[in-house]
C-alpha cells in the first residue's frame, strides 16, 4: 500500500486532499494544529501537533512516504493577509514549518514533496491593470510581492527547489489561485472572497445590501476545490518540478462575483462599497504552462463551483441558527 503525508490536513484544501488520497487506496497520515472544522478526517493517522517544533516534525516524518504534501501555513483571506498586523507571524510561522519539513523529509530519505505556493508571490507591478494582469510563471522576477505572505511563499518555493538541485529530491511547486468550495472557512476573518460573499448574500434579505471592500472593480479568478486537488496530484506525480499555476482563467470583478452569487440565491443585492484591504487590482491564472507540461488545465465554470459552495454555506448558517435557537 502506498503511503502519503498531508501537512495541513486539518485545513480546507488538506482535508479534501486526504479524502482523494484515501479513494485512491493510500494509507494517509495527516498533521495539523487542529482537526478539520466541518467533517471528520478520513486520515488513517491524524496527529494534532505544531510543525514549527522540530521534535514534532521528527515524530511526524518517521519514515519514507511515497508522497508528502506540504500545505501547512499561516494564512487567510485579505482581511488577515493585507492589514499588516500579522506579517511577522505569517513569515515566521510558515517559513519555520517549511524549513523543518524540507530538512526532515530529506534526512528520512523522502524524495517527493508537493509544496503549495500562492499567486500572492507575483509582482504587484504586473497586477495594476485589472483588465490585463500578468501572472505567467516567468514573470515572478524581479520580485515584488504585494504582501509579506507573498514574500514568504517565494522564499519557500526556492527552498524546496534548492533541495532538488542539491540533494536529488523531486519536489514539486504549484502557485494556487484563490481556491474555494464547501468545507472551507466562511466566517471569522480568515475566509476568502467567495465564501465571504456567499455568507453575506445568504444573510441578506432580498433587495438588501452587503458591504464590499473597495470599489469592486478589482479582478480575480477563483478555482473550485476539486480542480485544485486534481491539478495538485497530477503535478506531484509528473516529471515537471514547477513552479506552475493551478488556477482558473475565468477572471471576474468582485462586483461580478457578487452578482453571480446573488443570482444563485435568487436575490437582488445592493453593494455598499467601503474602505478595506483589497490586494492588487488584478490577478488571473495563466494556464499555458500547465497545459504544456501536464496536458491538463482546470475547466469547471466559476458558477458551477459557487452553486455548490453557496448551498453548503447557506446550510451552515441555517444549522447555526437552529442551534442558537435550541440553546436559547
Amino acid at each position: 500500500m502506498k503511503t502519503a503525508l498531508v501537512c495541513g490536513a486539518g485545513g480546507f484544501i488538506g482535508s479534501h486532499l486526504v479524502k482523494r488520497l484515501k479513494r485512491e487506496g493510500f494509507w494517509v497520515r495527516g498533521v495539523d494544529l487542529k482537526f478539520p472544522g466541518f467533517a471528520e478526517t478520513e486520515a488513517d493517522d491524524f496527529i494534532v501537533a505544531d510543525l514549527r517544533d522540530q521534535s514534532v516534525v521528527e515524530r511526524v516524518i518517521d519514515r519514507s512516504f511515497d508522497e508528502i504534501y506540504q500545505l501547512a501555513a499561516d494564512m487567510g483571506g485579505a482581511g488577515y493577509i493585507f492589514t499588516g498586523e500579522h506579517d511577522a507571524d505569517i513569515m515566521h510561522n510558515s517559513a519555520t514549518i517549511n524549513l523543518n519539513v524540507a530538512d526532515r523529509a530529506y534526512k528520512r530519505n523522502n524524495k517527493r514533496i508537493f509544496y503549495s505556493s500562492s499567486a500572492c508571490m507575483y509582482p504587484a507591478y504586473n497586477q495594476e491593470d485589472p483588465e490585463n494582469p500578468n501572472c505567467v510563471e516567468s514573470s515572478a522576477y524581479p520580485a515584488a510581492p504585494d504582501s509579506e505572505y507573498g514574500w514568504e511563499k517565494l522564499f519557500s518555493e526556492r527552498l524546496f527547489l534548492a533541495y532538488n538541485r542539491n540533494y536529488g529530491m523531486v519536489n514539486r511547486v504549484a502557485r494556487y489561485h484563490n481556491i474555494f468550495g464547501p468545507e472551507g472557512t466562511w466566517q471569522g476573518g480568515k475566509e476568502k472572497a467567495p465564501a465571504a460573499i456567499c455568507r453575506k448574500v445568504a444573510l441578506a434579505a432580498n433587495n438588501g445590501e452587503i458591504e464590499i471592500w473597495g470599489d469592486g472593480a478589482q479582478t480575480r479568478s477563483f478555482l473550485f476545490i476539486d480542480e485544485c486537488i486534481e491539478g495538485t496530484i497530477r503535478l506531484t506525480r509528473s516529471n515537471f518540478e514547477g513552479p506552475v499555476n493551478i488556477g482558473s482563467e475565468e477572471m471576474v470583478t468582485i462586483n461580478q462575483l457578487v452578482d453571480i452569487v446573488a443570482d444563485i440565491a435568487g436575490k437582488k443585492i445592493h453593494k455598499n462599497h467601503i474602505p478595506g484591504p483589497t490586494g492588487v487590482r488584478g490577478r488571473n491564472s495563466d494556464n499555458r504552462l500547465i497545459e504544456e507540461k501536464l496536458g491538463w488545465a482546470p475547466g469547471a465554470t466559476l458558477r458551477a463551483g459557487l452553486e455548490k459552495t453557496y448551498a453548503w454555506i447557506e446550510a451552515q448558517i441555517r444549522s447555526n441558527s437552529a442551534g442558537n435557537k435550541s440553546a436559547a
